[in-house]
């Protein structure tokens, strides 16, 4: 093995580093070479670095002019030591470059070259065609924004945030409020009820047809209207049946489906509404006003747009109602094998008088057990059944209808048959507290299948003529997953609210739901109030004025007991005003 031999180290008692020779031809040090430059420094010197092998005043004009900037590097500047030829080629020292070995630039093309800091350069290469093609979009999304805004009149329509609404009901002074109710409180209820028990189904169902699952926005087919055929919107207090069984005390609380659906998504409602109950005894009774809104179906309740506020407008939200109700009505009649083969049920239609044309329709009263003392019958509707597998399975028939594409962005005619699933989002966007309300009945009905039309107008500007674009059919449990629809939190919505009435006296009480804000009011009310309700066109203002002053003169009559006068001022009132 070869050793290593470090070799002596002469030491240099007259200073710091190697001793000076004579002899600049013998190596002071062994192994070490000749005339290898020494930079003397003391031994306060900070040394910034043992050696630089990348000092070069090349490509760096400014380095003469810097060289004592860092004392630290003084040490191993040899520019101007004879040994390195520093002032022999300093000529050609100045003349010479270095080959710049780093790949040239990428070229940016692209957006990003606009958000460079040198604005002056430009992409090296553009696609002409595209650049025209997005210039050509441009234009046209300025044109129709345009458009869109002269036909939203000017467009200084406020957002819908900032829109006004009113209540569905007036509020008279003499009402007493209980208690309000906010929304956020209704989001954390939660609460499981066991499998229904059916009592009775009356009516009797048509087939649906099932060629009308192939209808495309290529082959759409009119809607028809369905004169002859009646259709019941009867509240629970004028329904034969459930007084038949409030008498057997087979419940303590009684509803039908459209109004406990009204409760269960309240959360999602915007427009107001109002409910009656009235405590009788130990029963419970949820009912609807005469002329109510309930009856009708929203439109863009949930939209970001606001809609005209117009009564007359055909786009107004009270003819929008009105219109999708008509849809609704027609749509569930059109869609069914009209063949005179009907699935009859136990008793026959109870609202229908002997002779009479109605609609496919079939009531199930169905009872829930809210607790042990508790239980709730609601009358709940089906449309439809099929046969699948020897087994008849119920249906409900809904309609969604467009009114115009420019509100809600999306052409159903072109959108429908590729991107269906965008349609449908924009709709339960649009009408969320609508779609949910449909689902939460066809839930309370167990029925199998829930089917959703599409239905738009033959032009937008016409509203009495409409075609079927396509038909859907959803699964209820399935379909409220997908809408984020919680049956808990339903059932913890009607148990909470059941609690709180069957804590009242007995009397006469209203749900309202703020215009306004996302919370419920409850009202002590006369019990003779809605009794004489009506729905009619409002008078000039000296009328209403005149018809306050005669009301409070027949009241002050009535209490003094003077028939003769308060006969003169009722004819003279009319009869409309004796509510």
């Amino acid at each position: 093995m070869v050793g290593f031999e470090i070799g002596d180290v002469p030491f240099n008692p007259d200073g710091w580093g190697p001793m000076e020779s004579t002899d600049s031809s013998v190596p002071i040090l062994p192994n070490h070479s000749v005339n290898v430059p020494f930079a003397p420094f003391s031994r306060s010197d900070k040394l910034g670095r043992i050696a630089d092998w990348t000092r070069s005043n090349y490509n760096n004009p400014n380095r003469q002019n810097n060289r004592n900037n860092n004392p630290a590097d003084s040490a191993f500047d040899f520019t101007a030591d004879d040994s390195f030829g520093g002032g022999l080629n300093a000529d050609e020292d100045s003349t010479f470059r270095l080959v710049d070995g780093k790949p040239p630039p990428r070229p940016k093309f692209g957006p990003k070259w606009r958000f460079q800091n040198n604005r002056n350069q430009l992409p090296q290469r553009r696609d002409e065609e595209v650049e025209a093609r997005k210039r050509e979009a441009e234009k046209q999304r300025a044109r129709r924004d345009r458009l869109y805004h002269a036909n939203r009149s000017g467009g200084n329509n406020p957002r819908r945030e900032a829109a006004v609404f009113k209540s569905s009901v007036d509020i008279q002074p003499e009402w007493n409020m209980l208690d309000q109710i906010p929304f956020s409180t209704f989001t954390k209820l939660s609460y499981n009820v066991p499998e229904p028990e059916d009592l009775l189904v009356c009516g009797s169902v048509e087939s649906y047809d099932k060629t009308y699952d192939r209808t495309t926005p290529k082959n759409e087919r009119r809607l028809e209207r369905f004169k002859n055929r009646n259709f019941f919107k009867v509240t629970t207090t004028d329904d034969p049946i459930i007084r038949r069984l409030a008498n057997e005390d087979k419940a303590t609380v009684f509803a039908t489906d459209s109004i406990l659906s009204t409760l269960m998504c309240a959360p999602r409602s915007v427009y107001s509404w109002d409910i009656v109950v009235q405590r009788v005894g130990n029963k419970l009774f949820f009912d609807k006003r005469d002329g109510s809104q309930l009856d009708l179906l929203s439109v863009n309740e949930t939209s970001q747009e606001p809609l005209p506020e117009a009564k007359d407008d055909i786009n107004s939200a009270h003819s929008l109602s009105v219109e999708a109700a008509y849809i609704n009505q027609n749509f569930s009649q059109q869609v069914l094998v009209r063949d005179g083969n009907k699935l009859t049920f136990e008793e026959p239609n109870p609202f229908a008088s002997e002779g009479e044309e109605v609609a496919s329709v079939g009531y199930r009263y169905r009872r829930w057990k809210l607790d042990n003392d508790t239980n709730l019958v609601v009358r709940c509707e089906v449309q439809s059944y099929i046969d699948v597998n020897n087994q008849k399975s119920f249906l409900t028939l809904n309609a969604l209808n467009e009114f115009d594409p420019k509100y809600s962005g999306v052409d159903w005619r072109r959108k429908l048959d590729t991107q269906r699933g965008a349609v449908l989002a924009t709709e339960l966007k649009n009408n969320a507290n609508k779609i949910a309300k449909w689902t939460a009945q066809a839930i309370l009905a167990s029925a199998d299948m829930m089917k959703l039309g599409y239905v738009t107008r033959v032009h937008p500007r016409d509203h009495f003529n409409h075609v079927i674009l396509a038909v859907v059919g959803y699964k209820p449990k399935e379909f409220a997953g997908q809408i984020n629809l919680n049956t808990s939190n339903m059932w913890g919505i009607v148990k909470s609210i059941v609690d709180l009435c069957m804590k009242l006296g007995e009397g006469k009480y209203v749900l309202v739901k703020d215009p306004q804000k996302p919370q419920v009011r409850i009202y002590e009310v006369p019990a003779d109030a809605f009794e004489n309700d009506y729905v009619e066109e409002p008078l000039p203002e000296d009328e209403q004025l005149k018809a306050r002053r005669l009301k409070l003169k027949l009241r002050k009559l009535k209490s003094e007991g003077n028939p003769t006068n308060i006969q003169a001022i009722i004819f003279e009132l009319g009869t409309p005003f004796l509510g």
